[in-house]
This record gives structure tokens, C-alpha cells and sequence, in this order.
């Protein structure tokens, strides 16, 4: 199974400082969506994401999936365990998970 990666998610405090950085330092177009949560465009067809207000710093990455229940199987045979099942959030259909090491990973349907 390939799996590309489609989107990022980067969380933290201070998120009018975080939007003026990655738009200033990268030019990243920055698009805030309401309080707490902007959608960041990468030039060049890279892969898009977000800039999420939370009390901690992380950067978590969304992989496309062909079967998402599959991978959700297989995550957990691998030594991972399954931190958000499947969900519908309107715009695509997720989960998360983490690998052996804690670090979290979005999974997203193709």
C-alpha cells in the first residue's frame, strides 16, 4: 500500500503569531476559518494544511489511505494504537492513530 501525504495539522499557542510566521517565513497563504483554526495553502501542489489554536505545540501528519478500516487493523497489529476511531467530520472521513512511539498520525479515506 502507498500512501501519500495529504495534509498537516501544526497546534499550538499564540495563533495570530503562528499565522504571521508560516506566512511570512514560508509563504504559506494562511486562511483563517473562524477562532482556533486556519487552512494553510503550501506553494508548488505541496500538501495543505492547517494552523489549529491549542495550549501545546505538534505537528501531525494526514496520509491518504485506500480502506481506512484496514489501516486502522493494521496500525493497531503493528504496535500502534488507534487514538480517534473513524470519523465523519463533514469534509472527509479520518482517524488517528499513533505508531509505537506515541507520535500521532491522521489517517484520511481516499
Amino acid at each position: 500500500m502507498q500512501s501519500p501525504v495529504v495534509h498537516f495539522d501544526i497546534t499550538g499557542p499564540h495563533e495570530e503569531k503562528q499565522h504571521v510566521f508560516y506566512a511570512d517565513l514560508l509563504g504559506w497563504r494562511v486562511d483563517a476559518k473562524g477562532p482556533g483554526y486556519a487552512l494553510v495553502q503550501t506553494p508548488d501542489g505541496g500538501p495543505n494544511g492547517a494552523l489549529i489554536d491549542a495550549g501545546t505545540a505538534s505537528v501531525t501528519i494526514g496520509v491518504a489511505v485506500t480502506d481506512l478500516d484496514a489501516a486502522l487493523i493494521r496500525a493497531v497489529e503493528l504496535g500502534g494504537s488507534v487514538l480517534m476511531p473513524r470519523t465523519d467530520n463533514g469534509w472527509v472521513v479520518k482517524a488517528q492513530v499513533t505508531d509505537p512511539a506515541g507520535n500521532v498520525l491522521t489517517l484520511i479515506q481516499q
